[in-house]
């Protein structure tokens, strides 16, 4: 067996082990305030994170580009509070017209 499946058998085994620690979490723990406000905030921290990475991220190193213009097009819709799908276009045309123009 190669390097590569003994990496994927045991990534495989460490995410199902993951995941069954998540399901014997008691249902005491998981009512606690504080639990259901971290498990609330979580996903958007890790969505933020990851968006900001994809936005700036370039390999090894920081890249100021297009896609930091979509990004910061996509803050100044999220804050006027428009629709989902007018923040995603109005970020993806603000990128494309400045790749398109640089």
């Amino acid at each position: 067996m190669s390097a590569i499946w003994t990496a994927v058998l045991l990534a495989s085994v460490g995410c199902y082990l993951l995941k069954l620690a998540g399901l014997s979490v008691p249902t005491s723990v998981l009512e606690r305030p504080v639990v259901a406000r971290v498990a609330g905030l979580l996903p958007v921290a890790l969505l933020a994170a990851l968006v900001g990475v994809q936005a700036v991220g370039d390999g090894s190193g920081l890249v100021i580009d297009a896609r930091a213009a979509g990004l910061g097009v996509a803050v100044v819709l999220l804050l006027v509070r428009a629709p989902f799908l007018v923040v995603v276009a109005g970020a993806a045309a603000a990128a494309a017209v400045l790749r398109v123009l640089v």
